[in-house]
């Protein structure tokens, strides 16, 4: 690996190469500076992300003595109240303040609505998301089960014309719901057309046209007021586009000539470098970084075989209409993109300081993110992304106050270096990790000049919850963590005390991924929760999944729900911090295998495509073949739970072994025929098995449970066997 040593560090030639030939001509900010100004970034903050994981190992050992000492009682949660304030893991509160944050986006201060998270590494998948601004309800009915299936299942292929009768009845009565006419229905609909300014609807059998029930949910046209060839509507902020056309299929057989009915979807996608991609080496990381800059300057494109010829997909255009008062109406064809950086744990030798070691790969990250996207701040793109002037980066596995304040500080000084007026970087910050759930006022405030975003990111969240009480005793079964009484005031202080610090009108508030993308009747019926709870924003598994989480904030009014929650107390942090052990250990040997096997099971079906493959996040086969994204969150939680069962004798490791054995031959079988896989019952020496093994056996060992340092090296190995020779495994491809 060569490299070109600059002030402190130690840059890699192939980054060198792409920053300076690729990303910052059209910037303003020359290579030299950059180069420089990074030095002294590196210089400045890699002691004090040093000195932060140093506090957290020390915070945990002495979390260790506490839960292992003579007499310790789980049960005397106030005791633990104030030890954790002597050693800080609890921080004191601020005062009664309200965040500053200005220049923000409305998809993220006033329009509530879904948010996707894709791997930036992945072209097709990135500009899927980008696009999934707008989706067509008639295909996310049509083409999934949130309007049932018929005795046969599935449809066949080919157009069901029954099934998509059955459909179309079903949005016209989500119109009426939605946009309701003042009389009858828009079933009744044979023609929609405009006059001054005014949205009619001719109906059967009604002998005059009739308005909307709320005449201001019209927001605009295409076409002409007598023949429309789209009409907009509006209800909550959100918009539903009906499009005529009656000389295509489906507009042909329709009263009103209406071909589709498409929804505003997904507000908002956080482009990942984090826990959805595998990015283990410069090659990686430039990989990353490209997908981004593509994104911020529009020229992002990737091509497929579609219907038997090649599809190229790039961004969407903005969608423009006529207003009612006959003004332009321009609505944005894309999603608001926001850019995750990775947590403080991480290094990469992509640069390495003076002494050769790997930087902190959050301080690359910040340092490189925000340079490209300058690049929309300076309209370098046909697309715009922030309307404002504003970068949006997520800083994920923060743990306190102190960290947020390190993260503050970081982009501060970034901010210096690309000219950029204070406060230009907003700050999501994941409340996903047990410190800064317990001190999450202290974190918004540390942040409160530029934070946008908070998250209750369960998963992740799930898995530090065990690690933190790993010596304590064993913990309830994994299907029962949901129910414990910590998670439910997570879930609740997140929005309380999110409220309570002025984010209403000003930032997102978000809940955690639906993880099933091929059951969603069952999100349907229960991800309506998240806006009943007050969040503005939750996270969804696909473009398709957006298109029907968005019905849900047609149907509540998250900015009233809100309004009516500011008066509501968070829930008691003693209720927080109650640790989820098993109160008796009653398990049968049956039940103790059962969740051994889903386990490992989902721990193996991960990892061999991660470590062997390059896939960060995809759609893995659970024990019982239902299809679930998994990305390294839901690792951390299986790693960490078998972990802690082996750690206090609930299994032993000769079960742990058989078990993987076992669960090694159902992921191969679910795997057959997959291009690039390797079997693992066949490789019990190789890398990915290796890394499976390693994060069990060493699980109550790893900091925070997290399980970034196994997959990295194993990754590294395996591509390194592949490049001799040694294996085919097939890397994440752009546009794959």
């Amino acid at each position: 690996m060569s490299r070109r040593t600059i002030g402190q560090i130690q840059v890699d030639h192939a980054l060198d190469a792409f920053v300076t030939n690729e990303v910052l001509p059209g910037t303003g900010i020359a290579a030299d500076r950059f180069w420089a100004g990074l030095s002294d970034i590196v210089s400045q903050f890699a002691p004090k992300v040093l000195s932060a994981l140093a506090r957290r190992r020390l915070l945990q050992q002495a979390v260790d003595q506490l839960l292992t000492a003579p007499g310790f009682d789980a049960a005397d949660v106030e005791g633990q109240i104030r030890l954790l304030r002597t050693t800080g893991y609890l921080e004191p509160q601020p005062t009664h303040f309200e965040i500053t944050t200005r220049d923000v986006d409305a998809e993220i201060a006033h329009v509530a609505g879904p948010q996707l998270v894709v791997p930036v590494t992945n072209a097709r998948y990135a500009l899927n998301a980008a696009n999934a601004r707008w989706g067509s309800l008639y295909d996310a009915f049509y083409g999934t089960d949130a309007e049932p299936y018929g005795a046969s299942g599935a449809p066949a292929r080919g157009y069901d014309e029954q099934r998509g009768a059955q459909v179309i009845r079903r949005v016209r009565v989500l119109l009426d719901e939605i946009t309701p006419l003042a009389q009858g229905s828009h079933a009744d609909a044979t023609r929609y057309h405009i006059a001054d300014g005014r949205l009619f609807a001719t109906l059967e059998g009604v002998a005059e046209p009739v308005e909307l029930r709320r005449p201001a949910q019209f927001a605009g046209f295409q076409g002409t007021g007598d023949a429309p060839e789209a009409i907009v509507l509006r209800n909550h902020g959100l918009h539903i586009e009906l499009r005529f056309d009656p000389t295509a299929p489906i507009g042909s057989r329709d009263k009103a000539g209406i071909a589709d009915v498409i929804a505003e979807s997904a507000l908002t996608t956080i482009m990942d470098c984090e826990d959805s991609v595998s990015a283990v080496d410069v090659e990686d990381k430039i990989l990353v970084y490209r997908n981004w800059l593509g994104l911020m300057k529009g020229t992002l494109t990737a091509s497929f075989p579609k219907g038997g010829r090649m599809v190229e997909r790039q961004l969407a255009p903005d969608r423009r209409y006529t207003a009612p008062d006959g003004s332009s109406l321009v609505l944005s064809g894309r999603s608001l993109m926001l850019v995750r950086n990775v947590g403080h744990h991480m290094f990469t030798d992509a640069v390495t300081d003076s002494t050769g070691h790997a930087i902190p790969e959050g301080v690359l990250d910040a340092a490189i993110t925000a340079a490209i996207a300058l690049h929309d701040l300076r309209g370098n793109s046909p697309t715009v992304n922030s309307r404002t002037g504003s970068i949006y980066i997520v800083k994920p596995k923060m743990h306190g106050g102190e960290e947020v304040a390190l993260s503050n500080a970081l982009f501060d000084r970034v901010e210096q270096m690309l000219d950029l007026p204070p406060n230009t970087i907003k700050m999501g910050i994941m409340d996903e990790e047990r410190r800064t759930s317990a001190n999450l006022a202290a974190c918004i405030h540390a942040a409160r000049n530029r934070v946008v975003f908070i998250n209750t990111g369960f998963l992740d969240r799930t898995g530090d919850e065990i690690h933190y009480c790993m010596q304590a005793g064993p913990v309830v079964r994994k299907g029962e963590m949901r129910a414990e009484q910590w998670m439910g005031a997570y879930e609740q202080r997140n929005v309380a005390i999110g409220l309570a610090c002025g984010l209403k009108g000003r930032a997102q508030i978000g809940k955690g991924m639906w993880a099933m993308p091929d059951r969603m009747a069952d999100m349907m019926e229960q991800k309506i929760a998240h806006p009943r709870a007050g969040a503005n924003t939750a996270w969804v598994p696909s473009p398709t999944a957006a298109t029907l989480h968005a019905l849900h904030y047609h149907f509540v009014d998250v900015r009233a729900v809100q309004t009516r929650l500011e008066a509501t107390q968070p829930a008691a942090l003693e209720s927080l911090l109650t640790l989820p052990l098993a109160r008796q250990i009653t398990w049968s040997a049956a039940e103790r295998r059962a969740e051994l096997d889903n386990n490992l099971q989902g721990i193996l079906g991960y990892v061999v495509r991660w470590v062997d493959m390059g896939i960060g996040c995809s759609k893995v086969p659970d024990i019982n073949d239902v299809g679930l994204m998994e990305d390294r969150a839901t690792l951390r939680i299986s790693s960490q739970h078998v972990a802690n069962w082996l750690r206090h004798g609930v299994i032993s490791e000769e079960d742990v072994r058989t078990s993987m054995t076992r669960m090694a031959a159902i992921v191969d079988a679910q795997n057959q025929g997959e291009e690039g896989y390797r079997p693992l019952a066949e490789n019990p020496d190789g890398p990915a098995y290796r890394a499976a093994a390693e994060l069990v056996f060493t699980g109550a060992t790893q900091p925070n449970g997290y399980t970034e340092p196994t997959l990295h090296r194993w990754r590294r190995v395996a591509k390194a066997q592949a490049a001799q020779g040694q294996g085919t495994p097939v890397l994440e491809r752009t546009g794959a």
